[in-house]
């Protein structure tokens, strides 16, 4: 009888060092198999805004809204898709001092031309990125006909290229030459000519962080594998309001404007001079 009681309970230690062997290899497979999988990439917001026409009233309007909408929508970042041969100084200075007073980033994709004021404008921003066989500066003052301003203007523009390209940490000088053909720098330019950048070349100089054929390319390889785009799209009234602010279409609006008042004045009881004074008055200053 205790033969039989000792060879039991040996039995049943025996089962159940087998159970707990064989719960250990489970769990211990279990650990094996789990694998720990990475985050998923963040989308974040890119907001475009396309800087293809003539730097002026039109474009700055433009810009002032596209700004305060992608600030609106929380982006992560504002890209500029250039190709301009420049305009109006003024206009330029009104946009380069909005990007850089802008508290979110801001990049250009030049995929043709940044010319005079396309090329300050870009060198305010935080970083320019080029297509092959696009060309940034020759920011030269000229007249309506190409000639080139008085120095006074000249000099103003030096110092505004100077100051943008501090502002960026590039080259002063270099910026500087893009204005003025006697402005010298070793192994960039030192042929008295306006200095005008290749991508490559704008690369070599600090003037471009990289060349690429798309925009999709360009963000992809710079921090945006994942991004919602969001472009500002220019409605039937932006048009023209565009079109009205035009310095053209503004001179004629004043002269109507001025002479309808002096003919309404020459010949009183009339109404029509001061009829087309007031409807000019009226497309002159709402768009403002």
């Amino acid at each position: 009888m205790i033969k039989q009681a000792l060879a039991l309970l040996i039995s049943f230690f025996t089962v159940q060092a087998t159970f707990g062997q064989d719960s250990t290899e489970v769990v211990a497979d279990t650990l094996v198999s789990f694998t720990v999988t990475k985050d998923e990439p963040v989308s974040k917001k890119v907001y475009k805004f396309d800087v293809k026409e003539e730097i002026g009233p039109p474009i700055w309007r433009k810009m002032q809204k596209a700004f305060a909408e992608a600030e609106e929508w929380e982006a992560d970042l504002i890209l500029l898709h250039m190709n301009t041969y420049g305009g109006m100084v003024i206009h330029a200075d009104s946009m380069r001092t909005k990007i850089l007073n802008n508290p979110i980033p801001v990049w250009v994709f030049i995929d043709n031309n940044a010319a005079s004021a396309g090329a300050l404008i870009s060198i305010a921003c935080d970083s320019i990125y080029m297509r092959k066989g696009a060309n940034i500066g020759a920011a030269t003052v000229v007249n309506q006909t190409g000639e080139a301003m008085p120095d006074k203007y000249q000099s103003y523009m030096r110092s505004t290229m100077r100051s943008t390209a501090e502002a960026k940490g590039r080259n002063p000088d270099i910026a500087e030459a893009m204005v003025d053909e006697t402005i010298k720098v070793d192994g960039v330019s030192d042929s008295g000519k306006v200095l005008t950048f290749t991508a490559s070349e704008a690369m070599m100089n600090g003037f471009c962080e990289g060349m690429y054929e798309t925009i999709p390319e360009l963000l992809k390889a710079n921090g945006f594998p994942v991004y919602e785009q969001k472009t500002y799209e220019v409605t039937p009234l932006e048009t023209f309001i565009g079109w009205m602010v035009n310095p053209a279409v503004s001179g004629i609006l004043i002269m109507i404007i001025i002479g309808g008042i002096y003919f309404e004045l020459q010949t009183p009881g009339v109404g029509f001079p001061i009829a087309a004074a007031i409807t000019a008055a009226l497309l002159y200053f709402t768009p403002l």
